[in-house]
């Protein structure tokens, strides 16, 4: 399925990037977009050929909701994630719900 080639690349590239790094991999017909923090909590996002790098990095480091100020995504998942629950936490075991709204704001459907 979709969701699992989409976790299986995204744990491989997480794995395979150092602390501290950001960088686009090419896998299949999409290009995934990786950031991992220098605490090791990372963020992927999984976009086609067409969507723009920039707008996928500041997705991960640089959005922002319509009434609060800038706030990045990982920063506002580790404020509300507990530390001890990132490496063995799932979304079924997790609760980001602020996650939807980044999803709506910059997710883009068929024209």
């Amino acid at each position: 399925s979709v969701q699992e080639f989409m976790t299986f690349t995204s744990q491989l590239i997480v794995e395979r990037s150092e602390l501290g790094s950001r960088a686009s991999v090419k896998e299949q017909e999409y290009l995934c977009h990786v950031y991992v923090r220098s605490d090791g909590l990372a963020g992927v996002v999984v976009a086609d050929n067409e969507y723009p790098q920039r707008v996928c990095f500041t997705l991960l480091d640089k959005a922002s909701s319509d009434r609060s100020p800038a706030l990045q995504v990982l920063d506002e998942f580790s404020r509300e994630v507990s530390r001890v629950d990132w490496p063995s936490g799932s979304p079924t075991t997790i609760n980001f719900t602020a996650l939807e709204g980044y999803l709506s704001k910059y997710q883009v459907g068929p024209p």
